[in-house]
């Protein structure tokens, strides 16, 4: 893959690649609709492929906040056309890597020493490039190591990007900025805390350690000393990513001790941590030689707050689901109805809610649960997909859900696409 020399980093400069592509995905459309008239034989498919291509380029040029979000959008399959989260699902781990005398520049910039320096061995071709950085192999006192070096002027432009991006997934997602207002501030919080390597460093330690008892889990072990607010270094760890693996076509007994893995770790730390791992994708994970399972990258971690925890667990109970009075209670809690509602507007909300949890929280009720069941899987993106549908939604006025839930329920979506890729049956009964 061709290296980048130089990423565009002032505010007119990355405004300027949006207008440009803007250009381009318009031309996109008079070109299909020229074909059409033409009576050529054109298809919708094709006009989304040559603007999420058009997009992707764009984004993959400016990375950092602007890339991720591509990222978090290739994971919401009910919300975009598939060929645009094929497309975007490239971020995860296969974007443009940053040339050599980029990656010494942020060396000395972070270090003040240069890769080689620092390091007994330096590889200064990229291993992997996604959105907010790119990893590097090196050695040091005889140890492989990871290097994971992030891409100027990224988290200088989180808030920036963001404005840019936002016209762009508004119009993919058809919603209306004051919908979802709350919902970008939250992800402009986690994209900035991503751009912390010292903050991702605490954590990723302080998780790791409070995790290493799970089974069949492995961590890598980080380096101070050779990290910095833009640098993170710890141990290189063997294995292939997750996709990979299930491309393989390992055994069943194989995949169900890896789902099982995934499993534990989640529930570990919703439960036990109130936080979790918040950026499931088949790229932050690698099955190991030992058949372990390798977690990789803490960046987006998202704190669970107590006063969201406790309501967000009792609407899957049977007993307060069940129970008008208490779950009005927890939805109010959880700022999906509000007590200023009309009865219409409950009459409407709880029913349409009630459904939704009662389907999601179906792992929940069962000692094992059968994630090679693709039509659990179904039922939640079908239904997904007629929330998105529903005028009332999002004509509703009112953000429907605390932001807080935000990162929470991408983690749980993520985590049953990896287990349902797994075709994994796992023990998972909570309630």
């Amino acid at each position: 893959m061709k290296e980048q020399e130089n990423i565009p980093a002032s505010k007119v400069e990355r405004a300027t690649r949006f207008v440009k592509t803007g250009f381009k995905v318009g031309a996109n459309y008079v070109k299909h609709y020229t074909q059409k008239a033409l009576n050529q034989e054109v298809t919708r498919e094709d006009l989304d492929r040559a603007n999420a291509g058009d997009i992707y380029e764009t984004l993959s040029e400016l990375k950092g906040s602007a890339l991720k979000v591509a990222q978090m959008l290739s994971m919401e399959r009910n919300l975009l056309p598939d060929t645009y989260a094929d497309i975007f699902s490239m971020a995860q781990h296969n974007a443009p890597p940053l040339s050599g005398p980029l990656i010494v520049k942020t060396f000395k910039q972070y270090m003040q020493h240069t890769p080689q320096e620092l390091f007994d061995e330096f590889d200064m071709q990229a291993a992997y490039a996604a959105s907010i950085g790119q990893v590097h192999r090196a050695v040091k006192n005889g140890r492989q190591l990871a290097v994971k070096i992030q891409y100027p002027g990224v988290a200088d432009s989180v808030k920036s990007d963001l404005k840019l991006v936002k016209p762009f997934a508004l119009r993919l997602l058809n919603m209306k900025e004051k919908d979802v207002r709350i919902f970008f501030d939250e992800v402009e919080n986690k994209l900035l805390e991503e751009t912390d390597y010292e903050l991702e460093l605490q954590r990723s330690v302080s998780i790791s350690q409070k995790c290493n008892q799970l089974e069949n889990l492995s961590f890598a072990r980080y380096y101070p000393e050779l990290s910095s607010k833009r640098i993170l270094t710890m141990d290189w760890l063997n294995g292939v990513h997750l996709t990979d693996f299930i491309n393989s076509n390992p055994s069943r007994e194989l995949r169900n001790q890896i789902g099982q893995a995934l499993w534990d770790f989640y529930s570990f730390q919703m439960h036990n941590l109130r936080l979790t791992h918040a950026d499931p994708h088949p790229g932050n994970f690698l099955v190991q030689p030992n058949g372990k399972l390798a977690v990789l990258d803490f960046g987006c971690v998202k704190e669970i707050p107590e006063s969201l925890y406790q309501p967000y667990f009792d609407v899957a109970n049977p007993l307060v689901l069940n129970n008008p009075a208490e779950l009005e209670k927890r939805f109010i809690a959880l700022s999906m109805i509000y007590p200023d509602d009309t009865q219409a507007d409950k009459d409407f909300f709880i029913p349409v809610f009630s459904k939704m949890i009662n389907l999601l929280a179906a792992p929940f009720r069962h000692e094992t649960f059968d994630f090679a069941n693709d039509s659990f899987m179904k039922a939640a993106y079908e239904y997904g997909e007629q929330l998105a549908r529903m005028p009332e939604i999002r004509n509703s006025g009112k953000p429907r859900g605390s932001q807080h839930v935000l990162y929470i329920n991408r983690t749980f979506f993520g985590l049953y696409k990896l287990l349902n890729s797994l075709k994994a049956n796992v023990k998972t009964r909570l309630l």
